[in-house]
């Protein structure tokens, strides 16, 4: 258990306060005084501290134990040390108060608990809430170098926190003899490597071409049981889980996947005394007001993992950088396909992942990677992080995207069941809607937009006509319906338009989801065709060439046979203009007709697919029909002499004011029904017919003026 702010972990909690009272109470006392041993209690406190970590309060009291003198043996306070996990992030004043108990002196802590300390600020370092605590101490620790049993933990530590401003002249000249005096101590070495990085001019090659530290994470698994305690503990807090990257720091000693990837961080070494470096900017007003003065990093390819390079490079674009980081991700993309040992395909695609969704961008380097990594990968590994990378996919000629990225996605994608083909639409829907939000941020045309989206709408056709045979489900039509209202936004809106042409759904797709089962997905039809019209208004206003009469017609036959079936009781008619009776045979129809005349249900088989009659309706407008039934009561008493059976006609509501019921016309009743959908979320129907015959309008208005 980690942060113990739940009920749960009271007695835990207790237990942790328990121990570290009587070890605080132990320290005042010499070991002959105290009544028994203290090593078992230290020992439970370091149990608790590393199950549950430590909150501000007892950090606070630990810290003062060990920095301060006091009774306990060196084993109790080096045990204590390592295992100060903190459960929150750090104040800065305990980093100043373990800072002032440093050096020499009668009440300072012995070095080797100086040493112990100073790595422990090292493993604390990125949740210390304010680092430049340390960066403001940074005289008192560079005089400290002198003392050679904390040298290793102190370079360290200033290798972290270095940046320009504290690279002085006399500083190099400090170190160059301490490196003399030390025989090039490996520390030193790699002190003196972090000040080349800033200035490689002044410091000659040989001082720093000695051994040198690595200055690598020094306990990588108490960093991991750290992360673990501090993003329980902001969970229990109602925080993000996550510290995210500070979007105007570099970042440093991040990993992505599973293991340590190999993405260099960002380190500058080709600065001037003009130029500013990244790894000197802290803010945003620093990142502003030094934005033209910032050198590129060694290795661009850090920004893939780095937020700050990352908007540098969007806003100082710079083909030197596209072409430096292009070679990095070519050179590892090689290493994948040779099966280079060590190299997890999984750790690359976290980092493009990383970029890609961060930035909203697809650089070319991912797609030289991608056109050569589908051809190796196994479909499964990652299949995620490769659609979601890949959503990203920038406008190109369909014609080359397919080529490279679609068709080998498919074949590895693929494998004859529904399942498969849904991820396939749900990717392709997420392109669109990349696409779509790319478009309409632009000022001029695109000239790739039009083949781009004409070749994706029509791939995708296809693929949808196959689901809706293979898998007639709601959920099925739901996915379809999504990729459609996507393409509806490209068709109504004027400042997408002027990127594309409208491109109608298939006539089989549309009529199959028309006659499905569910209320919602006919809604969400007629919604998308009331945009589609709107979009074939504005464009025939402009331009009357863009599209054939016969395109026209197709699509306003969905619009004629839809408004036949629900509101003209006219369904399977061929015979209006435009009307297509919904594709099915004259042959067929006739047969249907008999059959359902032969069943003697009162109404012909034109008017089964009325509001009333209809299978996907018939339950909204009886509903409605008796919330009208049981309103009418309530103001007058039951004075209704009879209620409606049901179905709703013309017809019936004559009868039924005849025999003392409900007094209703026609058009208020199915206007009502149109409404009753809209309330409960369906209102595409109401806006298909209102946008498609004018005296339903009409009447709509009468209606609201009345009221």
């Amino acid at each position: 258990m980690s942060g113990y702010q739940d009920n749960d972990g009271f007695q835990e909690t207790q237990e942790l306060r328990d121990a570290l009272s009587d070890v605080v109470e132990a320290s005042k006392l010499t070991a002959k005084q105290r009544g028994s041993n203290v090593k078992p209690t230290v020992e439970k406190l370091a149990s608790l501290s590393y199950e549950q970590g430590l909150l501000p309060e007892d950090l606070s009291q630990l810290i003062e134990l060990v920095t301060t003198p006091n009774f306990l043996d060196q084993a109790s306070l080096g045990n204590i040390l390592r295992n100060l996990y903190p459960a929150a992030p750090v104040n800065a004043d305990f980093v100043v108060k373990v800072i002032g108990c440093l050096g020499h002196g009668k009440l300072k802590p012995s070095l080797a608990i100086q040493g112990a300390l100073l790595k422990w600020l090292v493993l604390i370092y990125h949740v210390i809430d304010n680092q430049a605590i340390l960066s403001r101490a940074y005289s008192v620790l560079f005089n400290l170098l002198d003392t050679a049993a904390i040298r290793k933990q102190l370079c360290h530590l200033l290798a972290l926190i270095t940046r320009r401003r504290h690279v002085r002249p006399y500083r190099i000249q400090s170190l160059l003899s301490l490196s003399r005096q030390t025989g090039n101590d490996p520390a030193v070495t790699g002190l003196l490597r972090v000040y080349k990085d800033y200035y490689p001019e002044i410091i000659v090659g040989e001082a720093t071409r000695a051994k040198a530290s690595a200055f690598k994470h020094p306990d990588p698994q108490w960093r991991e049981r750290l992360d673990e305690i501090q993003q329980a503990h902001a969970a229990r807090t109602a925080s993000r889980s996550e510290r995210p990257l500070d979007a105007f720091r570099v970042a440093r000693h991040r990993t992505h996947g599973k293991g340590s990837t190999r993405l260099p961080e960002v380190h500058t070494s080709n600065a001037t005394e003009k130029s500013v470096t990244l790894e000197e900017i802290e803010n945003v007003d620093g990142f502003v007001n030094n934005l033209e003065r910032i050198e590129l990093p060694n290795q661009l390819i850090a920004v893939l993992g780095d937020p700050l390079l990352q908007k540098l490079l969007m806003l100082k674009p710079q083909n030197e950088a596209h072409q430096r980081a292009s070679s990095w991700l070519a050179s590892y993309g090689q290493d994948i396909m040779s099966g280079e040992g060590g190299v997890d395909p999984t750790d690359c695609l976290e980092m493009l992942k990383t970029y890609a969704s961060s930035t909203k961008t697809f650089p070319p380097i991912f797609l030289a990677f991608f056109s050569e990594y589908l051809k190796i990968w196994n479909g499964h590994d990652g299949r995620d992080l490769v659609f979601s990378i890949l959503s990203f996919l920038p406008v190109l000629g369909f014609s080359e995207l397919s080529t490279s990225i679609l068709q080998p996605l498919e074949v590895r994608i693929l494998d004859n069941t529904t399942g498969s083909q849904l991820e396939l639409l749900e990717f392709y829907t997420a392109i669109l809607r990349h696409w779509t939000i790319h478009l309409a941020s632009l000022e001029q045309k695109s000239s790739q937009a039009p083949d781009a989206i004409a070749g994706l709408v029509t791939h995708v056709n296809d693929l949808c006509l196959t689901l809706v045979q293979t898998s007639p489900t709601a959920s099925t039509h739901s996915k379809i319906l999504d990729f459609y209202e996507q393409t509806s936004v490209l068709a109504s809106d004027p400042k997408l338009l002027i990127h594309t042409r409208i491109m109608i759904p298939p006539s089989p797709l549309v009529y199959i989801l028309h006659f499905s089962f569910a209320p919602s997905t006919l809604a969400r039809l007629c919604s998308i065709l009331s945009k589609y019209k709107a979009g074939f208004q504005k464009a025939m206003a402009t331009s009357r060439s863009a599209y054939t009469s016969e395109y026209i017609n197709e699509f306003n036959g969905f619009l004629m046979d839809i408004c036949n079936c629900i509101w003209r009781s006219r369904a399977f008619n061929n015979t209006d203009v435009n009307a297509h009776g919904c594709l099915v045979s004259r042959s067929l129809t006739e047969d249907l007709a008999s059959y359902v005349n032969n069943l003697n249900m009162g109404s012909a088989l034109p008017a089964l697919f009325s509001l009333s009659y209809s299978p996907v309706l018939c339950l909204v407008a009886i509903s409605h029909f008796r919330d009208l039934e049981d309103e009418e009561l309530r103001q007058n008493d039951g004075e209704l002499s009879t209620r409606h059976a049901g179905p709703v006609t013309r017809v019936s509501l004559g009868a039924l004011a005849n025999k003392g019921g409900l007094r209703v016309g026609w058009d208020d009743y199915r206007l009502g029904v149109l409404s009753h959908l809209e309330r409960r979320g369906m209102a595409g129907v109401g806006e298909l017919m209102y946008n498609t015959m004018t005296n339903v309008m009409k009447r709509r208005s009468m209606m609201a003026g009345a009221k």
